[in-house]
């Protein structure tokens, strides 16, 4: 009997839970049939609405469709601000661009307006799509990648061109006397006052009593003194063991320490020491041996000849 009882109540149990269970299913596949239901009379109420203008569906519709306007509006605002800052980044790294290329035209001796001139360009005409914005920043990151590699080209151009153009104005290639003619070369000849032969260790530039001596290049005023021989003598370090000497000085315009740009004023024609008239004794010596100055001159013919303002 007690088992009889067990097993009727289990089965009751089962077809309770089997009920339960058909119950919920049920229950669920009923929402689902309700949110399609709802889903598709939306979007009928709405279309309806729509096309037969009714003034709550239109008011709906405005309202949705003025959001998707603001979304997109606030969206490109956003885009063409990060473009409008990219290209006023570009503006001034071209700006620095444009200021080295003058830099480097002028240190390569070149017009900075023939740079400046815009390149001819032609060809027909093949049209394409539009450019999408994502294509469009892409373009203008390319375009700042190679601004910025063009600027440190550039920037290292200026520096080499910089070191060479220092390098030649160290070197005596100005002539020391604008107003003079050559008297005596380099080499043996006939001492003037013993008319015995001796070697000119110089050029000798012939020209009347306080005419400028110039700087044949930029560097350390090493000596100046009057000399027996040479008078008033100044003496010029350009670096790399090389020496000029300016002698038969009437005045002097430096003194020892000062340092000399090419073509500056340093002192005045005369005729003090063992000299027969107003001229200037010009050498140039390498490591102490003189060497013929119109070797370098003629080197620096080709050059502008510069004149700066003498400092006293």
């Amino acid at each position: 009997m007690h088992f009889i009882i067990t097993d009727a109540w289990l089965a009751k149990s089962r077809a309770v839970h089997l009920s339960g269970s058909r119950l919920m299913a049920a229950l669920v596949g009923l929402s689902l049939v309700m949110l399609l239901l709802a889903a598709g009379l939306y979007h009928w109420v709405i279309f309806k609405g729509a096309r037969e203008s009714w003034p709550v569906i239109g008011i709906l519709v405005k309202l949705v469709v003025k959001d998707e306007f603001e979304q997109r509006d606030r969206f490109m605002r956003e885009n063409l601000d990060a473009m409008a800052r990219k290209l006023g980044e570009m503006q001034a790294k071209l700006a620095q661009l444009e200021a080295l290329g003058e830099r480097v035209s002028g240190l390569a001796g070149l017009n900075p307006a023939e740079l400046r001139s815009a390149s001819a360009q032609g060809g027909a005409l093949v049209t394409g799509r539009p450019l999408s914005m994502e294509e469009l920043q892409a373009t203008l990151a390319d375009l700042d990648r190679l601004t910025g590699q063009h600027a440190d080209l550039m920037t290292v151009a200026e520096s080499r061109l910089f070191d060479q153009k220092i390098r030649k104005m160290m070197v005596p290639t100005q002539q020391p006397v604008s107003a003079g003619h050559i008297a005596s070369s380099f080499g043996w000849r006939i001492d003037p006052f013993n008319g015995r032969s001796a070697l000119h260790t110089g050029l000798d530039f012939q020209a009347q009593t306080g005419t400028p001596i110039l700087a044949a290049a930029g560097g350390v005023v090493v000596t100046q003194e009057a000399h027996p021989a040479y008078g008033n003598m100044v003496e010029v370090d350009h670096g790399n063991d090389l020496v000029t000497r300016y002698a038969h000085a009437s005045r002097f315009w430096v003194k020892k320490g000062d340092l000399v740009k090419r073509g500056q004023k340093i002192a005045e024609v005369g005729t003090t020491g063992r000299s027969t008239g107003p001229h200037l004794h010009f050498e140039v010596m390498v490591q102490g041996v003189p060497q013929d100055p119109q070797k370098f001159l003629a080197a620096g013919r080709g050059l502008p000849a510069i004149r700066t303002a003498s400092r006293r």
